[in-house]
């Protein structure tokens, strides 16, 4: 398999999170083009990972070919075949089969056609390559991809950088992180796209240092003049985990460079939180007062960083600060500033107060926000306030929400009524969280609570409960 790699300069990169797509516009049309490609989001939301769509427009007034072996050889990009002289009457019947057809099934969508065209001696051309590509990314198929990967590789096509940037995301997709890296290795030239691949995939593989060490080579051999928000919040994560606080500032001088520093909420929110993870208040802060102007997004990450330094008495200060400066509250800001009111011991006072805000603004039905209710209001010693709230919660087939009620009935002493909830948990389908059920069979095992309950523990946590007293 040859490299062919088509150089063009970039300009600025727009995020989305979607499903994986990959275009080109026609040589033909335009002076613009657009590269797309697919990489994996953080790995610790409860939505990840999914897949990262990364939209590059560039300008291509003209394309430069390179080929391994000959870096000095040019020549004009490859075209796609006419529907004339160029292509058989059987591989246009093919091409028409396979875009109005609908979604193949697994077994006939890429061995099949693959087959179909080697017994008819037709060359598969690069855009049924790219789609082929799209469908193993999308299916994470690891067999199919090793087929794929083969099959162009024997086909002896001179692959552009667009089609290897695809195949290095369908190996990280498909979990194949050491093919793609020898893949990565073998390219003679490289974009952005190339690199971001990379250290997206060994950041969600948790091989951080390889990630970081990636980005560190990426300043050596590209020329960016601007990063997109999630490359940087992805090596910040990096440098969390790795705890490597100078990294991290380093890379907030870069950003200040460039100007990016203060111009995008979550940049500056990932910085504010990237200072807050690895304790250092100064820089939070100093990121923090910076900015001109604060939203939703930068409050919120001054009120997590503060969580995360266990200044909960800052904390409600910055939530009434807030509410001050007219700042919109939203669901994950009440998840965050309950979380540090469960931690103040106060009595629950001001999670009552961040209940009464929530109530205001009609955010107290969200389900999230009700979770952390019941969870603060549990912490709080106050039990009758957290079956409260659990009554009136609509979404009864919430786990989260459950589990919560359960983890406060046990923190209160209230070890037959965790019972009874596990119980109607096991009636909904439901599965209680591992650690919930053996702080109930802890409780059983040190005589919190007695024999003559009759509380048998069978397979799990299926409970036989009869009557008595907690002692």
């Amino acid at each position: 398999m040859e490299v062919v790699a088509t150089t063009a300069p970039s300009s600025k990169i727009e995020t989305y999170l979607s499903s994986y797509s990959c275009r080109n516009s026609n040589h033909n049309n335009s002076n613009r083009s657009s590269l797309s490609i697919v990489s994996l989001s953080d790995h610790s939301s409860s939505k990840s990972p999914s897949l990262l769509q990364i939209r590059l427009p560039r300008r291509s007034p003209k394309q430069r070919t390179h080929f391994i072996g000959d870096e000095t050889e040019t020549s004009k990009p490859i075209e796609r075949p006419r529907n004339n002289d160029d292509i058989s009457q059987s591989w246009r019947k093919i091409k028409n089969a396979i875009c109005v057809a609908p979604t193949p099934t697994p077994s006939c969508t890429t061995s099949d056609v693959l087959l179909l065209m080697d017994s008819l001696h037709l060359r598969v051309p690069i855009d049924i390559y790219a789609s082929l590509v799209q469908e193993c990314t999308l299916s994470s198929d690891s067999t199919r991809a090793a087929e794929l990967h083969q099959h162009i590789s024997r086909s002896g096509l001179k692959v552009p950088l667009p089609l290897l940037n695809r195949l290095l995301l369908m190996h990280v997709s498909c979990g194949l992180l050491d093919t793609a890296r020898q893949l990565f290795d073998r390219m003679t030239l490289r974009d952005f796209i190339s690199w971001a691949t990379m250290i997206v995939g060994y950041a969600n593989d948790t091989n951080h240092d390889e990630a970081i060490s990636l980005f560190v080579k990426m300043q050596y051999q590209l020329s960016v003049l601007e990063y997109p928000t999630w490359i940087i919040a992805c090596v910040l994560e990096a440098c969390v985990y790795t705890i490597d606080l100078d990294l991290g500032k380093q890379l907030h001088g870069c950003l200040y460079k460039l100007g990016m520093a203060n111009l995008d909420s979550f940049i500056t929110s990932s910085l504010i939180q990237f200072y807050g993870k690895l304790k250092c208040i100064e820089g939070a802060e100093s990121v923090f007062n910076q900015l001109s102007r604060h939203n939703t997004m930068t409050w919120t990450a001054r009120i997590i960083s503060s969580c995360t330094e266990e200044r909960f008495g800052n904390v409600f200060s910055y939530f009434k600060e807030m509410g001050r400066a007219g700042i919109k509250k939203s669901t994950f800001t009440f998840s965050s500033i309950l979380r540090a009111c469960a931690k103040i011991d106060d009595g629950g006072r001001c999670g009552q107060q961040v209940h009464a805000n929530a109530i205001k603004i009609g955010l107290d039905t969200d389900t999230f926000v009700q979770c952390g209710l019941v969870d603060m209001y549990g912490r709080s010693g106050l039990l009758k306030d957290a079956k409260l709230v659990f009554e009136v919660i609509d979404d009864k087939g919430n786990v989260a929400c459950w589990n919560a009620m359960v983890t406060a009935c046990i923190r209160n002493g209230f070890y037959m009524e965790a019972i009874k909830l596990l119980y109607e948990m096991k009636a909904a389908g439901m599965q209680p969280q591992e650690s919930i059920v053996n702080e109930v069979r802890m409780a059983c095992g040190n005589g919190r609570i007695s024999l003559n309950q009759a509380l048998k523990i069978e397979n799990g946590y299926q409970f036989e409960i009869g009557k008595g007293q907690f002692q």
